[in-house]
């Protein structure tokens, strides 16, 4: 299991949607990456002038995070994108 540093975020993407609005069928690279996944693990927080600031999120939450951001990495054969906390868009209620 990956266990995050600092005020990193360890999350697994959600699936991509495989059909379009107008029912075309997408395959392989033509999905677009999804920038919702679910919250795997978090760090303990940073420390930012002399005080502990814990991560925003919770394990379990879903959550929207920047397109962009992240390090994508395998562990055991499944695939993850860590985060910063400050990457993470919104939680999904």
């Amino acid at each position: 299991m990956l266990r995050p540093l600092h005020d990193r975020v360890v999350l697994k993407q959600l699936e991509a949607e495989e059909t379009t609005q107008s029912g075309i069928i997408l395959t392989g690279d033509n999905k677009e990456k999804p920038s919702e996944a679910e919250v795997i693990a978090v760090g303990p927080g940073a420390e930012v002038d002399g005080k502990l600031v814990k991560v925003s999120v919770n394990v379990g939450d879903k959550v929207v995070y920047s397109k962009y951001a992240g390090t994508e990495v395998k562990n055991d054969g499944e695939k993850y994108i860590i985060v910063k906390d400050s990457d993470i868009l919104a939680v999904v209620e």
